[in-house]
């Protein structure tokens, strides 16, 4: 420190001029500003700001009793109902860290999950139950279940010693809370698949949480008040951070158990949505819905879509509906969304392919997020604004998870050189917009998931038939990419394709396993490495001679 500098001398940090940034204060806030305010809608239940305040202060002192605190894990297997909602703010209420469950994975994957974590206390849906319980057959040390019963499911079984409404209201509405004492604590635990069997363990900060939830709104101009409708998964990045950005808008959380096309445009229209987030085949979904489903939406519709570059037909599809289109870029170890393709007025004038060659761009950096550049990872140089030359696409700034949970190895690597290296390859536009080329890796990303394509080939190895396996992304107009295996058989042998691919549907969640398994000998460099690239050519060219 400078002691000459005189803006230091006697300008200390204290408690009147400093609070760590979390976004339970958001919570707090709306519910003392806007108490009788729609704050989430489901089915016919509707809850105020300043009820669901008091729900999440129940949940947060209920775990407090059972000796949930600070650094402890809680793990929840919901879909979009309300009780996911509050767990996003009272679990962190007690300092501990909130495990969003991916609910299309399998038992072995939730209970590596649960095992990693060391989860204490796991939320779980009675529809996810025969999943949640072999995994719990398979865990080292069983959490305290709690079942959230939800009456709109009908089937499953509990598996918990006490339901959710019972556990909260048991809780004290007035528990006090506190702020972290250091911004830089975990609040959030978000798995993700990489490219191994066993998926790493993303840490994020309140402050990050905090920043990114003004960030949605800053970045996508969202007025105060909006009706969000949850299309997105809670599980996926906590939402891109949602739950929070709602209590930061006063907004109204239109809660969706399953994603329908007839449910989502009666929901818009009955509680006039202004926005939600989803994957390129939720968009596809509501494009390809009959005519009749869309009638009477009279107001604009504001979607984001990330996980691919939407194409031209689904641009002007979505602008013919009403529905306004923004394109967003991010990873789980980036909160979520946390690049966008900012849209300039003079784009409105241009034809519909133009606006979305340059809408299917990954765009700039969120308001809140320092930097994202593409560089060469050798020499950490920016390339240059060519649109030609191809770097990997790295991030820095606040919208970074913490690292990796127990994998310092990983998290070094992931920061290599000050930046978070994103394993995607792009080029930087003339306009410093940033536009994806490929992945590395071999990352296949199929309804918004992440699926790794060594996890994939691992599962086909296993086959007494297969010598030689592997997978790359096939275009898929449902679901964006599905895996496409190809496979070198040993001799004598001629299993059938769909034998093939019910292999691999024992050994993993069915959306990771292979729609399409081509046989033949694999192209192969002169050390016996196989050429994916050819392999991926040869899925392109098949693909197009299908359109």
């Amino acid at each position: 420190m400078d002691a000459t500098n005189p803006y230091r001398k006697g300008l200390e940090k204290n408690a009147a001029n400093f609070t760590p940034l979390s976004p339970l204060s958001l919570l707090a806030r709306t519910a003392a500003v806007y108490p009788g305010r729609t704050a989430v809608i489901y089915g016919d239940v509707s809850l105020s700001w300043s009820t669901v305040y008091e729900r999440c202060r129940r949940l947060a002192s209920a775990l407090s009793r059972h000796g949930i605190g600070e650094g402890d894990t809680v793990a929840a297997m919901l879909p979009n109902v309300p009780a996911m909602n509050e767990a996003h703010f009272g679990v962190p209420m007690t300092g501990a860290v909130l495990n969003t469950l991916n609910t299309r994975l399998d038992a072995e994957a939730i209970a590596f999950m649960l095992d990693h974590g060391e989860a204490k206390v796991l939320l779980t849906d009675r529809e996810f139950s025969p999943t949640i319980e072999k995994a719990l057959t398979l865990v080292n040390k069983k959490p305290l279940v709690i079942d959230v019963d939800d009456p709109a499911f009908e089937g499953g079984k509990r598996l918990g010693t006490v339901d959710y409404d019972t556990f909260i209201a048991g809780g004290d509405a007035g528990y006090d809370w506190q702020l972290p004492g250091d911004e830089w604590n975990a609040i959030a635990l978000n798995y993700t698949s990489g490219t191994t069997g066993n998926p790493k363990g993303v840490v994020y900060h309140h402050r990050g949480a905090y920043l990114n939830a003004v960030s949605n709104i800053l970045s996508w101009g969202m007025a105060p008040h909006p009706v969000y409708l949850w299309t997105l998964p809670m599980f996926h990045c906590n939402g891109w951070c949602f739950p929070w950005t709602l209590a930061a808008a006063a907004g109204t959380s239109v809660c969706l158990r399953r994603v329908e096309a007839q449910a989502i445009f009666d929901l818009i229209r009955a509680h006039k949505v202004t926005h939600y987030c989803g994957a390129p085949i939720v968009h596809n979904l509501l494009l390809n819905a009959p005519a009749s489903m869309k009638q009477g939406i009279k107001h604009t519709v504001n979607c984001l879509v990330a996980g691919a570059a939407p194409p031209v037909a689904v641009i002007e599809g979505m602008e013919k509906m009403g529905f306004n289109l923004t394109h967003v870029y991010g990873l789980t170890e980036t909160y979520g969304p946390a690049a966008v393709c900012a849209k300039h007025e003079a784009w409105d004038a241009l034809d519909v392919e133009r606006r979305a060659e340059l809408n299917g761009r990954q765009g700039v950096a969120y308001h809140l997020q320092q930097g994202m550049t593409v560089m060469d990872p050798e020499t950490m140089q920016a390339v240059p604004h060519d649109g030609e030359t191809m770097g990997e696409i790295m991030f820095r700034g606040n919208i970074t998870m913490k690292g990796y949970l127990k994998n310092e190895a990983a998290t070094r690597e992931a920061f290599a050189g000050g930046w978070f290296h994103s394993g995607d390859l792009g080029v930087l536009q003339p306009d410093g917009y940033v536009k994806i080329k490929d992945r590395s890796k071999d990352i296949i990303i199929s309804g918004g998931e992440n699926i790794s394509s060594i996890e994939v080939e691992d599962a086909l190895y296993r086959h007494p038939a297969v010598l030689a396996a592997a997978v790359v992304a096939k275009p898929d107009a449902k679901w964006g990419e599905v895996p496409c295996a190809f496979v070198e058989l040993k001799a004598g042998t001629a299993p059938s394709e769909q034998e093939i691919i019910d292999h691999c549907r024992t050994r993993m969640a069915h959306f990771k396993a292979p729609r399409q398994v081509v046989f033949g000998e694999l192209p192969k460099t002169s050390t016996g490495k196989i050429q994916k690239f050819v392999l991926r050519a040869q899925v392109r060219s098949a693909s197009a001679m299908d359109k």
